[in-house]
């Protein structure tokens, strides 16, 4: 457990555009507020990442979800009541183009991203290529040095990256990553819950 002056220091390091390694459901990751760039800009320096590879979001709740301006199709919110919280990202449209969006089942990091308005760009505390850190101690011999702050809640329950899924606005799905679910799973998940008649696409993982 985390103590809460903890998180209220992770938080406002985070809302003055510093960069923090955070404990989630699935891997730790580390974070940023999506109103600073430069922060942004920090942690793919830090994990040696391109510049132009998106950052998926995490959320407090599904209302910042739609607080951000993503669109939650159908589909979308069948995926949504069955899997969140939880190790599921869902690429949303959202503005011009589309956002990948998670809940993490880890109370104390939904009550830092309440704090820091509801979202926060997120990413695998580790360098490029390497394999997701499930511990502090693995996320600090990767890139934890180089963060502002460390927020250490022991091994993460997961072990493993979430899936992600993109939603088109016609509802049809596509698998980007396999991680923690199954295609199959979801593909069940959506027959049984709001009789989804468009097939189960699944592309190349991203890398």
């Amino acid at each position: 457990m985390i103590p809460h002056e903890r998180i209220n220091q992770a938080a406002d390091c985070l809302r003055n555009g510093g960069v923090v390694v955070i404990p989630t459901d699935t891997v730790y990751g580390i974070a940023a507020h999506p109103h600073h760039p430069q922060a942004l800009a920090r942690i793919c320096t830090i994990k040696g990442r391109p510049t132009g590879k998106p950052i998926a979001l995490l959320a407090a709740s599904l209302d910042a979800v739609h607080a951000f301006g993503a669109t939650v199709s159908p589909a979308a919110a069948c995926l949504a009541r069955a899997f969140w919280p939880g190790a599921l990202t869902l690429v949303l449209p959202c503005g011009a183009g589309y956002e990948g969006f998670r809940i993490p089942d880890h109370a104390q990091t939904r009550e830092l991203l309440t704090l820091c308005g509801g979202v926060l760009r997120v990413t695998s505390a580790n360098l490029s290529g390497a394999m997701p850190a499930t511990t502090a101690v693995d996320a600090l011999k990767d890139v934890g040095l180089e963060a502002d702050l460390v927020l250490d809640d022991g091994i993460s329950p997961g072990g493993v990256a979430s899936t992600v899924v993109k939603i088109e606005p016609s509802n049809a799905l596509t698998v980007i990553r396999e991680g923690a679910l199954s295609a199959t799973l979801l593909h069940r998940a959506l027959e049984q819950s709001c009789n989804h008649d468009q097939p189960l696409q699944k592309s190349s993982a991203i890398q």
